[in-house]
Formats: C-alpha cells, sequence, structure tokens
C-alpha cells in the first residue's frame, strides 16, 4: 500500500503514514492522521483502521465505491 494522502468517500483527506501489525493478531492495520476534528476528537489525531477495511468499498446510493482514494504519492 502506498503511503500519502487519501480521499474518504465522504470527503475528508486523511495522511497514511504506515501500516502496522496487531500484537495479538498480526492483522495489518493502516495508520492515518486524520486533520480535522471528527468523533469528539481534536484535528491532527491519529488514527488506525484494519487495512481490509481501509481497502474495500462501500455502496453509497446503489453505488460501489473505494472507502478511501489515493490522492497523491
Amino acid at each position: 500500500m502506498k503511503l500519502g494522502r487519501y480521499r474518504h468517500y465522504k470527503g475528508t483527506i486523511v495522511e497514511v503514514i504506515g501500516v502496522a501489525l496487531h500484537s495479538e493478531t498480526l492483522e495489518e492495520m493502516v495508520v492515518y492522521n486524520h486533520p480535522d476534528p471528527v468523533k469528539g476528537q481534536g484535528a491532527n489525531t491519529m488514527w488506525v483502521r484494519p487495512k481490509a477495511m481501509f481497502l474495500e468499498t462501500v455502496v453509497i446510493d446503489g453505488k460501489e465505491i473505494p472507502r478511501f482514494t489515493l490522492t497523491s504519492d
């Protein structure tokens, strides 16, 4: 997976800084910075999401689209 800026399907831009392994399951987790306040957290918070979920598609208005799309390298 490429590091860089990704656009969430809702429009927010995040910065992927790496892929880490879950210490118990060894599942790959995407580590990213979220520049905007979200879910009651401040700006520039670090988040993790399972890589499979980060790269999956979602169905919006009957159309299948990527959850996140790379916008730059």
